[in-house]
């Protein structure tokens, strides 16, 4: 995508180094939590050292019950807490319990961030442990629902927002977050939440949900992440009269106002936290998303998981499909149906990567690739119409209207949805995908559940059981005909924490594509054979953090390559220096 991107921004690249663009700054491990061991004794230290009620009131240091006699005694804790000690895994078995009680998706989730509020390690250790089952809790589809009732179950700030009002003093707001050394800042506008619209401050569930993955499933210490949500108003209506809603009550600011806004911001990043901080674009508007990642990409480390998250997860399951469907990424056709951010971003990777394995110029690799928006299928007599990030998908063909008939005469073996629409893969769609592919891959990626394309019961029913199918959010296993199916999920959880470590850990200053190539490469690898009997083009995720560690050393051997990297030298083994540079959730003892 990065030669689309050149076009946006005149032909230049991330590998153009500006001297005027470079700052100094970075971050740095005052305490050293990344490289302590476990029982090496640390101290608590908050403003001063943490001791007796406010100790327990610090979720980054309070262990609960866990706190032993010795500690209780030095810390004052004695009479503030029963005289039990327990132990954090006991603890693990009776929040999983408790939690498990509840019924309603909304009240895990709240569950949940109430532990992190108030003890952070064991937040992470749930998480970590039972990340199979806890993940559809923190993130998708929950996460969707929270932010629509975000005002309403807003307790206490878990991130930075910054509104117009703070226009002209964005630097100032930046540094009353009490943290000093981010190494990775989650960001979104709120104008494009999920599948789910314009949700403006009430977004904040996602880079706070965001960030615990990275910090969960890729390592990257909570003290170094940063949720912030930028708010600009919104066109929401039943928000703008909603009596609860937490954002400013105007609509959002476009143009010019909101371009010298979000420039203050970058600006101001950069001047806080340095060079080496990643700023993760989320759920911005496909109109804002190309423009910030085009204009930031050859000044800043900046990454959109919308654009390139997607693209790099569904092309790992692309190539590990392959070995399912048989030839190579060449000898297949894809249909796209959605022709934003993330399909457009998926397009592009897939393109890249096919020309990275033919040879052939990128602009002949598109060629294999076909996009249908809502106005039909994207065709070259529809150019001067189309928005820039559009345009290369525009191909040689007569106008076909809808996907079915898109389905008919384009005949694709891959067919991709990112459309945000629910059921738009009917029955006839995919009964049409079988009729002309013995396993026809089926990828149906928007999100929240509701947005799925189709669900994978449906999928597996339409197909006679022969359709390889991954989905953006969870799908419970399906009998069809006595055989057992297990449903994959291309959930970008696979890929930005791992691509997030291996930026730190190498201390990269820009992101090219050939890092997100990397990323998919090394998840493709790590499909078993096991994992292929039963149906399913990705890991399970009960190997996460093995697989983001892969991952990351994956992207920091590329970020060296390039010339990207700033931490010198290069370790020898970047595997195991990503698996030893990762937060461990395990209770630490106190001096």
């Amino acid at each position: 995508m990065e030669s689309t991107l050149k076009d946006i921004r005149d032909g230049a690249s991330v590998l153009d180094l500006d001297p005027k663009a470079t700052v100094g700054g970075g971050v740095e491990d005052l305490y050293g939590e990344d490289f302590a061991t476990e029982d090496q004794l640390v101290t608590p230290w908050t403003v001063s050292v943490a001791s007796g009620y406010s100790l327990l009131r610090d979720p980054r240091h309070n262990k609960g019950l866990a706190f032993n006699d010795k500690e209780r005694d030095a810390h004052y804790l004695c009479g503030l807490l029963p005289p039990v000690v327990s132990t954090q895994e006991l603890q693990e078995r009776k929040l999983m319990n408790s939690i498990r009680q509840y019924q309603v998706p909304l009240q895990k989730y709240m569950a949940m961030m109430d532990l992190q509020e108030r003890n952070e390690r064991l937040f992470y250790k749930l998480l970590i442990d039972n990340v199979e089952e806890l993940l559809p809790v923190v993130y998708t589809p929950t996460v969707g629902e929270a932010c629509q009732k975000y005002g309403s179950i807003f307790r206490r700030p878990q991130g930075l927002y910054i509104s117009l009002k703070e226009k002209g003093k964005i630097l100032e707001v930046l540094k009353n977050w009490p943290e000093r050394r981010i190494q990775v800042i989650v960001v979104t506008d709120g104008e494009r939440i999920l599948g789910l619209g314009d949700l403006g401050c009430q977004g904040m569930g996602i880079p706070v949900g965001k960030l615990s993955l990275y910090t969960a499933l890729g390592g990257v210490r909570p003290s170094a992440c940063l949720p912030i949500t930028i708010d600009v108003g919104t066109n929401n209506e039943k928000l703008l009269a909603n009596e609860f809603y937490i954002g400013l009550k105007q609509r959002r600011a476009t143009g010019k106002e909101y371009s010298e806004f979000l420039q203050e911001f970058m600006s101001a990043v950069k001047q806080n936290y340095g060079e080496k901080v990643l700023i993760q674009f989320e759920d911005f508007a496909n109109h804002n998303a190309f423009d910030l990642l085009a204009k930031y990409g050859t000044t800043h480390l900046v990454f959109n998981d919308d654009i390139q998250g997607t693209a790099s997860v569904v092309l790992a399951g692309i190539v590990s499909a392959l070995r399912l469907l048989g030839g190579t990424l060449a000898d297949h056709k894809f249909l796209f149906l959605g022709a934003g951010e993330a399909g457009t971003g998926i397009a592009e990777l897939i393109a890249l990567e096919m020309s990275k394995q033919t040879k052939c110029p990128i602009e002949e690799t598109r060629k294999k690739i076909w996009l249908v928006d809502s106005k039909g299928l994207i065709v070259s007599s529809r150019k001067d119409s189309l928005q820039q990030f559009k345009k290369p998908w525009a191909h040689e063909h007569e106008p076909v209207k809808d996907l079915l008939h898109a389905v008919k005469v384009i005949k694709p073996t891959v067919l991709i949805g990112s459309s945000g629409v629910g059921k738009a893969f009917t029955k006839e769609v995919i009964e049409a995908m079988a009729s002309c592919n013995e396993k026809p891959l089926i990828l149906a990626l928007s999100n929240p559940t509701s947005q799925s394309e189709c669900t994978a019961e449906e999928a597996y029913t339409w197909t006679q059981g022969r359709a390889i199918f991954a989905s953006g959010s969870p799908f419970d296993p399906v009998e069809y005909n006595g055989k057992t199916f297990v449903p994959g999920q291309a959930n970008n959880a696979y890929i930005f924490p791992g691509l997030g470590m291996g930026l730190v850990i190498s201390g990269a200053i820009r992101v090219h594509d050939e890092m997100l190539l990397a990323a998919s490469e090394a998840l493709a690898r790590q499909v078993t054979q096991e994992n292929f009997d039963k149906g399913l083009i990705y890991p399970p995720f009960s190997n996460i953090r093995k697989i983001s560690a892969h991952i990351a050393a994956n992207v920091a051997a590329k970020a060296y390559e390039l010339g990207l990297a700033t931490r010198l030298p290069q370790p020898e083994n970047l595997v195991k220096y990503a698996e030893s540079c990762m937060y461990s959730p395990v209770y630490r003892s106190y001096r």
